[in-house]
């Protein structure tokens, strides 16, 4: 897409109009008069989820206990239903992945299961720049196994705004026997060079975990030819899942002979479940790793927005994410930058998410000014606004009015 980008209004609206995503805009409820831009942190409704949702309702209202025989047992199923639909947003087989759990949830059940320590290779490699509940779940599982993380956990440490690949390849020692890294981070849209550390840690035999939170449905990504051990990810940013959605995880298929290192009923075999035996016979798939019944209200309104995502396709999204924040850097840069503000985010397509960081000394004061004139970012220290136009549903004129009130903000020192 042409980046020959313009100042003046005219030329977002024309942007709008050529735009081939167009028609699913109004797909998504947006409050008239606000501008929100924080899909990185919860992603809109939309009338598919909305429509999911509302008839599992119907089903449970008509059927009481029979809506587990509904429709051929579709929500006994459910997981699997939702799986079909994700799994070509991550290049994997259906039956790799399971919607289950949270994010922080589904580390314990892969590290659980994959997590083997032995007296010579015990170590797990992590950073110290991703998003917290990732290491409180590592050295919670290195408790479980009766090592002490000042020990058993070894931290890559970031030095400056980026984390260089380098840095994690050569912390990767012959004593690391997992790591859990993200492919985006979360403060700053660094997308990490995933081939080179994966390629790494396979000479190694290091068990490979991803966090793609910030990365799936904003990023083309393909898991099978990095051929990871595991992945985790919320389905409530780009994902429109809704607050809380139930997340999931991407199990490698060679694992599948595994036992879970955690199991429930619903890990079970389908066939034998309800014959309720006291032997755990597991899945051998990724369903084997469910522990208990399906939050079904907390999945239903995945199906209706992963539907959008099959309808738009992810590499058309992938393409207007990049092009509508490279114009809101653009803007930045043009703008804004008289009055303090800069990216802080790297500027190559290869190496940036779905947001868009924006520093400013001021930039919590900032937020909170944006907040009083309708438009919906958020903050994280120590001077970052993230800010998310979203491929799907946030127009190029809205991302003009954005940098426009910004300036007036700054103008009129309303902060």
């Amino acid at each position: 897409m042409d980046r020959n980008f313009k100042e003046d209004v005219e030329y977002p609206k024309t942007l709008d109009r050529l735009d081939p995503l167009r028609q699913f805009t109004h797909r998504f409820y947006q409050t008239k008069g606000e501008i929100y831009l924080c899909g990185h942190s919860v992603g809109l409704a939309s009338i598919d989820a909305e429509k999911s949702l509302n008839d599992l309702l119907e089903v449970w209202k008509k059927e009481g206990v029979r809506i587990w025989m509904y429709n051929n047992y579709q929500y006994v199923k459910y997981s699997s239903l939702l799986a079909e639909l994700m799994a070509p947003l991550i290049k994997v087989q259906p039956n790799e992945i399971v919607i289950s759990g949270s994010c922080t949830s589904n580390i314990h059940v892969a590290m659980c299961t994959l997590y083997k320590p032995t007296i010579k290779k015990y170590k797990v490699l992590v950073d110290d720049i991703n998003f917290a509940s990732d290491r409180y779940a590592v050295d919670s599982q290195v408790r479980l196994n009766n090592l002490a993380p000042s020990d058993a956990v070894k931290v890559v440490r970031c030095q400056g705004s980026f984390m260089k690949e380098d840095l994690i390849i050569n912390s990767m020692t012959t004593d690391v026997a997992l790591l859990l890294l993200p492919a985006v981070y979360y403060k700053t849209s660094q997308v990490l060079e995933l081939k080179r550390i994966c390629e790494k840690a396979h000479e190694l035999g290091i068990i490979i975990g991803l966090d793609i939170s910030h990365a799936i449905g904003v990023i083309d990504l393909d898991l099978q030819i990095l051929n990871i051990d595991f992945a985790v990810w919320c389905t409530y940013k780009y994902l429109n899942g809704g607050p809380g959605s139930c997340a999931g995880l991407y199990m490698n298929k060679k694992h599948f002979k595994l036992s879970p290192g955690l199991a429930g009923w619903y890990g079970n075999k389908d066939e034998n479940r309800f014959q309720f035996k006291q032997e755990f016979d597991h899945q051998r798939n990724a369903n084997g790793w469910q522990i208990g019944t399906p939050s079904l209200f907390s999945m239903a309104p995945l199906k209706g927005s992963l539907e959008i995502f099959n309808e738009a396709g992810i590499n058309n999204i992938r393409k207007k994410s990049l092009h509508i924040t490279a114009y809101l850097m653009y803007l930045i840069d043009t703008k804004l930058v008289h009055y303090g503000f800069s990216v802080g985010n790297l500027r190559e397509d290869e190496k940036r998410g779905g947001h868009v960081s924006i520093i400013h000394v001021d930039a919590q004061r900032i937020s909170l000014s944006l907040k009083s004139r309708g438009v919906v970012t958020d903050f994280r220290e120590p001077d970052i606004m993230r800010v998310t136009p979203i491929a799907l549903y946030t127009t190029y004129l809205q991302v003009y009015e954005f940098v426009e009130i910004l300036l007036y903000i700054m103008k009129s020192k309303t902060y």
